[in-house]
Parts: structure tokens; C-alpha cells; sequence
């Protein structure tokens, strides 16, 4: 299991609940990772005294190492900084938990370092599928899931020696939007699409949830991390939240996942593996759940999930391209500047313009970000001059 770890992204909800296990399991935390969050940093760096933190904002970075100077913690900045922080000799494991495409560097960085990733950037593993996993190939990398479907599924895997599986089944809670319809979505508030009933995530998770889009980029997630066709991964509502993803096999058993829906239990086990360690997740009661509900999600209304289908089929960079666009559009949903509709509308149309191609390496991905991003912009501004949005 993990002895020394580094944490990219440590000050978001995914790093904050890493750093309390890495307290519970006296794991050592020798290297920290964020953006601009120094507050949070410099606590994390006095309790733990990591060798290396890199913080990526240039001034934020200058403050933090004024404000530790009184330590013998190395402070480093910007995308060096964040590889310096990879490398750091005494880390085993890298627990990749910076959000959005931010995160896709860095999980090719700690490939290249060939060390144990854990990874929660879900756009690392949509958006560059085959070159991801071809590089930890090559690099003997194991490469272990942190999103609670996709630990599931793979914990789900472990009972089974030839793996022949029939089908997935990701779960959905249904978020915050749940059996509304799109005259509702239309007006639905920033604050509303925030608040997921089950799950504490980021602001970029939680918008997604409410979309469906996250649980359309699990599909995604899903056919890379496990090599299994898009039409054999089924997603069904249980709002319960408590199932949280199943494996059916060819003798049509199916094996499911079951904990209280917290994000500490899929993070543990992707630094424990392949050992199951005592932790504080509470544990369940099914007499208090009573039942468990299921239904077939709303895809005329939640239309993100089948252009998510669209996407992987069409392979190549058309998922790259559809991450980046999501990430754009949410972006502009949470600055109040388009409605919760007209961003899954913004990005359905972005999407319909993209000529896809083939992915042969890193910078390919890099140069489709900043290409999705800047049609986004660019159908807004149209949008925006004409007065068409929603």
C-alpha cells in the first residue's frame, strides 16, 4: 500500500479527505499541490511538513514562501513547480485531484515518474483514452480509480479471475434537477445546480452532476479504464446513493458496490490496495435505507448523456473536445453568464461543429483544449450580440 504520498490539488474536497485519511493511516505526506489556496496550503505543510509544496499562481506562491520561511519545507511554483513536486524522490504514490484539464499534464507527469496514480481527474482519463494507458503501459504504472463509480466497478472486478463482464452499471443519484423538465432548467439558479443531495464535491462536479454531463463522462471513463464498448455500459438513477455501481457478467450474476455515500472510502482503497484497512466511512444500515429505488434517466431532457455516447464512438479527439467545451460552458453557467439550459445547449452546439481527429500525442490534447474553449467563447459572443440565448 501507499507509504509517501504526494498530493496534487490537496486544498479541493477530494485532497482535504485524502490528507485526513493520510492522518488515519500514518501515511507520510512528502509533497503537497495547489493552485492558490494558502491558507489551507500552509496549514496542510505544518501539520504534515512535506518536503516540497508547489503552488501554481506566481504570487500566491511568493506569499507562501515568505509565510513558511521560518520551515525547512521547499515552496515551488507554477506547471516546474508541479513537476518538481511529481518527482520528489520519497513519494510512492501520486493522488491526482486537481480538477478539470488542469489535470492532464500532471497525470502524464507522474506516468513519466513512474509511480503508483490514484487518480480523480476524470478528464485525464476521457480525454486522452488510448495514450494514457499505452504510457502507464510502458512505464509499468498502476493506475487506480477514485471516482465512487469507478472504484466500484473495479472493486466489483476483483472477484472475478477472467473478468468476461456483460455489462456496467453506473449508477446516478439524479442530482439536484432530478424529474425536472426543461422549462425548469431554463430559470434553475447557480445556488440549486450546486446543491447535490448526496454527494459533497467541486463546484465543476456538482454542475456536471446536475447535468448528467459527469455521469456522460463516465461512460466515457469507464470504456477507457475497462476496455468495454460504450452501448454495454447501462446508467440507471438510484437516488438512494448507496449502490454505487454494478458488474454483470456473461452468467448474468451481477456483483454490486455497497457503502454510505462518502468519497473517503473510493480514496482509501485506491491507496490501500489491494489491502481493506479500518476506516471512519459510516457504516451502512439497510434496515434505516429500507429500499432501494431505480429508475431509467431523463436523456430528452438530460441530452448531455447521449452526446457523451456520441463522443467515445466517434473517438479520436471528439471526447477531448467534448471535456473541454463542458468545462468552458460550466465556467460561464457559474459566472451567471448563460442559464443552467442554454450552457448544455451551448455545449451540444460546440460539439456539433467539431471536425475530429486523431490523438498521436499530448500536445494534440493540449492544442483541442484551447481550441474548444475559444469556439465556446465565440458562440457566446454571437449568442450573447443577438440576444438567442434561453
Amino acid at each position: 500500500m501507499t507509504k509517501n504520498l504526494c498530493i496534487l490539488g490537496s486544498t479541493g474536497s477530494i485532497g482535504i479527505n485524502a490528507i485526513e485519511i493520510a492522518k488515519n493511516l500514518k501515511i507520510n505526506v512528502c509533497a503537497l499541490a495547489a493552485k492558490k489556496n494558502i491558507a489551507s496550503l500552509e496549514k496542510q505543510a505544518r501539520e504534515f511538513k512535506p518536503k516540497i509544496v508547489s503552488v501554481f499562481e506566481y504570487d500566491a506562491a511568493l506569499k507562501l514562501k515568505k509565510n513558511l520561511k521560518d520551515t525547512f519545507i521547499k515552496v515551488v511554483q507554477g506547471q516546474e513547480g508541479l513537476v518538481d513536486a511529481i518527482n520528489c524522490d520519497f513519494s510512492d504514490t501520486i493522488l491526482n485531484a486537481i480538477d478539470g484539464m488542469s489535470g492532464l499534464v500532471p497525470t502524464f507527469e507522474s506516468i513519466k515518474a513512474k509511480k503508483k496514480l490514484a487518480i480523480a481527474n476524470k478528464e485525464s482519463i476521457v480525454a486522452a483514452g488510448d495514450l494514457l494507458f499505452e504510457a502507464a503501459k510502458k512505464n509499468s504504472v498502476e493506475i487506480l480509480p477514485i471516482d465512487s463509480e469507478h472504484s466500484a466497478i473495479f472493486q466489483c472486478l476483483q472477484e472475478s479471475k477472467n473478468k468476461k463482464i456483460k455489462k456496467i452499471i453506473l449508477t446516478a443519484s439524479g442530482g439536484p434537477f432530478l424529474g425536472k423538465n426543461k422549462n425548469y432548467l431554463k430559470n434553475a439558479k447557480v445556488e440549486e445546480a450546486l446543491c447535490h443531495p448526496k454527494w459533497k464535491m467541486g463546484k465543476k462536479n456538482s454542475i456536471d452532476s446536475a447535468s448528467f454531463m459527469n455521469k456522460g463522462l463516465e461512460i466515457i471513463e469507464a470504456v477507457n479504464l475497462f476496455g468495454i464498448p460504450s452501448d454495454n455500459v447501462e446508467v440507471i438513477i438510484h437516488k438512494e446513493s448507496v449502490i454505487h455501481s454494478m458488474v454483470e457478467y456473461n452468467d448474468n450474476s451481477v456483483i454490486a458496490q455497497l457503502s454510505s455515500p462518502d468519497m473517503k472510502l473510493p480514496i482509501q482503497y485506491a491507496l490501500t490496495w489491494p489491502n481493506r484497512l479500518k476506516s471512519d466511512v459510516k457504516r451502512l444500515n439497510l434496515f434505516q435505507i429500507g429500499s432501494f429505488t431505480f429508475q431509467k434517466p431523463d436523456e430528452k431532457t438530460f441530452f448531455l448523456l447521449e452526446i457523451c455516447r456520441k463522443a467515445i464512438k466517434i473517438g479520436g479527439t471528439a471526447p477531448a473536445f467534448l471535456t473541454s467545451v463542458d468545462e468552458k460552458a460550466v465556467e460561464l453557467f457559474l459566472n451567471s453568464k448563460v442559464s443552467f439550459l442554454s450552457m448544455m445547449e451551448l455545449i451540444s452546439e460546440a460539439f456539433s461543429k467539431h471536425k475530429p481527429r486523431k490523438i498521436n500525442f499530448l500536445e494534440d490534447i493540449v492544442k483541442i483544449d484551447e481550441e474548444a474553449k475559444n469556439l465556446v467563447l465565440e458562440i457566446f459572443n454571437k449568442k450573447t450580440l443577438s440576444g438567442s440565448f434561453a
